[in-house]
C-alpha cells in the first residue's frame, strides 16, 4: 500500500548495505512508518510497515555509515547533501528580530528582482515540511512588473464576469442557507472587494498585486495537505525578508481561481494545473519605505492545558 500524490503512486525502494551497516538502530528510531528493525545486529526492512516507504529520506540522512539508499517517489541517494556547518544555526534573537521587523509591504521601488534572488527564495521554500512526500505544492512565478500587472488585469477581467456572485439578490438568497457571519462577510468584504479591484484596475491602478516586481502563487493539488502551500509560502516570505526584500501575503486571489466564468481559461493561461483547497499569492520587491518601529501582535487566545 502506498499514499498517492499527483506526482507518484508508488512506494519508494529501500536498500541496506549490510556490510556498511553497524546496527546502531538510528533508522529504526526515525522511521515513522516502522519500516526497519534490527536483527542479528543489522538493520533490515520490516515486514509490516504502516504504509510503505514514502521517501521522506530520514533513514538516509541519519545513517552514520551511509548504508541506506532510498529510490523512488521523486527521491534518489543523489539528493543527499552534507551540512557544511552542522553546529551553526540562527540564534533565537536574530530570528525574532527578522520576524518583528517584517511588515506587509505594498509599496515597492521601481527596481527589478534578479532571477538569482528568486531562485534563492524558491530554494528556501522547497525545504518546507509537507503532509506526505513528495511535495504536491505548485508555484507560479511572475517575474517582472509587467507580467505581474497583466496577471492582475486578467484577474480583474475574470472577476468582472463573476460579479453576480456578490450581487444583492445572491446575498439575499444566501440568508436562507448560510449563517449570519458568512452572509455578513459577503456583504461587508467580498462585494466591496470586487468593486475595489475592478474599479481601480479600470483606472489603471493595481490594487490586486500592487505593481510588485515579483509575485509567487503557491497552490496544491487534489492530493495535497491544505496546509502545505501556506507553509511553503511562509518559508518563501521569510527567505525574501532575509534577502532585504519586502513582502506581502495576498489571500483574496486564490479563492476566485477555483470556479466561475472564465476561470478555466485563466488557469490555463498561467499554467495553474489544479484546483486547490488552499493557496496564497506572495508579492516581493525592494521596499519603498523603511519602518522605524515595530508593532506588537497577539493571538486571539493562548490556553495552556
Amino acid at each position: 500500500m502506498s499514499i498517492p500524490t499527483s506526482r507518484t503512486e508508488e512506494m519508494a525502494t529501500v536498500t541496506i548495505d549490510q556490510i556498511k551497516c553497524n546496527g546502531c538502530g538510528k533508522c529504526v528510531t526515525v522511521c515513522s512508518d516502522y519500516g526497519f528493525k534490527i536483527i542479528n545486529g543489522k538493520a533490515v526492512r520490516s515486514e509490516e510497515p504502516l504504509f510503505g516507504c514514502l521517501a521522506c529520506g530520514h533513514c538516509m540522512a541519519v545513517c552514520p555509515e551511509n548504508a541506506i539508499d532510498v529510490t523512488g517517489r521523486c527521491l534518489t541517494p543523489d539528493d543527499l547533501f552534507p551540512f557544511t556547518e552542522p553546529s551553526v544555526k540562527p540564534d533565537y534573537n536574530s530570528l525574532l528580530q527578522l520576524f518583528q521587523a517584517r511588515r506587509s509591504m505594498r509599496k515597492f521601488k521601481d527596481q527589478p528582482v534578479s532571477r538569482e534572488i528568486i531562485d534563492l527564495i524558491l530554494a528556501a521554500a522547497q525545504t518546507a515540511p509537507m503532509g506526505v512526500p513528495p511535495s504536491d505544492v505548485n508555484v507560479v512565478v511572475l517575474q517582472g512588473k509587467e507580467k505581474v500587472r497583466q496577471f492582475s488585469s486578467d484577474f480583474c477581467s475574470m472577476l468582472d464576469k463573476n460579479r453576480w456572485l456578490v450581487s444583492r439578490w445572491i446575498t439575499a438568497l444566501m440568508t436562507l442557507f448560510y449563517d449570519r457571519k458568512t452572509v455578513r462577510f459577503f456583504k461587508k468584504f467580498m462585494r466591496p472587494l470586487f468593486d475595489i479591484y475592478i474599479g481601480s484596475m479600470k483606472k489603471g491602478i493595481d490594487l490586486v498585486t500592487y505593481d510588485a516586481p515579483v509575485a509567487f502563487y503557491f497552490y496544491g493539488s487534489p492530493y495535497c495537505d491544505p496546509a502545505d502551500p501556506i507553509v511553503a509560502a511562509t518559508y518563501a516570505m521569510t527567505a525574501a525578508e532575509s534577502l532585504g526584500l519586502g513582502s506581502c501575503m495576498l489571500g483574496a486571489i486564490h479563492p476566485f481561481l477555483q470556479s466561475g466564468f472564465g476561470v478555466k481559461e485563466f488557469r490555463s493561461k498561467y499554467n495553474i494545473r489544479f484546483k486547490s483547497r488552499e493557496g496564497l499569492v506572495l508579492i516581493v520587491g525592494y521596499p519603498k519605505v523603511k519602518y522605524a518601529r515595530g508593532v506588537r501582535r497577539s493571538f486571539a487566545n493562548i490556553d495552556f492545558i
